[in-house]
């Protein structure tokens, strides 16, 4: 039996049943670490030679990124678009480093390069003085993984972050770990409305993130940056059922390694709404900001693989 210890996070396996996962996962987690305590002049001068492998390269979904930002923005000449998607690969690398950078990075450090807005604290401090939960929803912005960790130290709502399952067992509790180390609550995105009927009588924040791409068949269909796009539902449909108020959220980027974190409320009272009220508003909500700093959205995502039938 191996046991390594993480920033007191325990990850254990079995020489009997070591699998491929397994070695993987314990190959990787020295570098991960490494990165992680790299001070950010090194960790950046990192992700630039990273996004110099992904862009120049390898070409990681550059196809992919430049279609998604010709669709969105047809009145934009050529070169403005390649511009954006540079800028993008620049940002997508931060955000890669970044992320492993909360495995050690302290409260303070996390305060600082993740600030929230004064406003942004007081709307949370309202619905928290009125014992009122909230359902944050939220796009793929800025750096959006650094976003709750902030939250859980300066905010008095349990913080509950939906998330998919990794298939390798092994990083899905690394992930969980980081995510959960000042306080953040994890529950798989299929358990939401079991998990948070369960806890109502509980003053929680939890975090839909709303730019993911769902079955068509369930999905609610409107026009997202000039294109027909599939939106989930799920945020509308358990606030309204649950008439928790709606709360969006951005993290803008200020400059490189830090952020800054935005909120206001879209809806008291979810339950008076019409269908697909909730959800027309926080798409063009996610929609304006990402037409405000185009860089700092998740281009690589296949957003719109899922195309509009005639009887939906």
């Amino acid at each position: 039996m191996i046991n390594i210890q993480q920033n007191g996070h325990i990850f254990l396996f079995s020489h009997k049943h070591l699998t491929l996962d397994a070695i993987v996962f314990y190959i990787t987690l020295p570098f991960i670490y490494l990165i992680s305590i790299l001070p950010f002049p090194v960790l950046y001068l990192f992700s630039d030679v990273l996004c110099f492998i992904l862009y120049t390269c390898i070409g990681y979904r550059k196809e992919v990124v430049l279609d998604n930002l010709r669709s969105s923005f047809p009145e934009k000449p050529k070169e403005d678009l390649e511009k954006i998607s540079r800028a993008f690969y620049h940002n997508l690398c931060d955000f890669m480093v970044e992320t492993f950078k909360i495995l050690t990075i302290s409260k303070k450090g996390i305060i600082r390069h993740c600030a929230f807005t004064n406003q942004c604290l007081a709307v949370f401090a309202r619905y928290a003085s009125e014992g009122k939960s909230v359902i944050m929803v939220m796009g793929h912005m800025g750096n959006w993984e650094w976003a709750g960790h902030p939250f859980s130290l300066l905010c008095r709502q349990q913080l509950v972050v939906l998330y998919h399952p990794l298939s390798n067992k092994y990083f899905d509790s690394l992930m969980k770990h980081m995510r959960g180390r000042f306080g953040t609550r994890m529950i798989p995105m299929n358990t939401a409305f079991r998990q948070m009927l369960a806890h109502k009588n509980e003053l929680t924040a939890t975090v839909f993130i709303s730019d993911q791409t769902p079955m068509p068949e369930s999905a609610w269909w409107t026009t997202f940056l000039n294109q027909e796009t599939a939106v989930f539902k799920g945020t509308e449909v358990i606030a309204r059922k649950l008439n928790i108020p709606v709360v969006y959220c951005c993290v803008r980027k200020l400059k490189r390694g830090y952020y800054e974190m935005h909120a206001e409320t879209l809806v008291e009272n979810p339950g008076s709404t019409k269908d697909g009220e909730i959800t027309e508003m926080h798409t063009k909500r996610l929609e304006q900001d990402i037409i405000a700093q185009p860089e700092s959205w998740l281009w690589s995502h296949r957003r719109w693989k899922h195309k509009r039938k005639k009887d939906q």
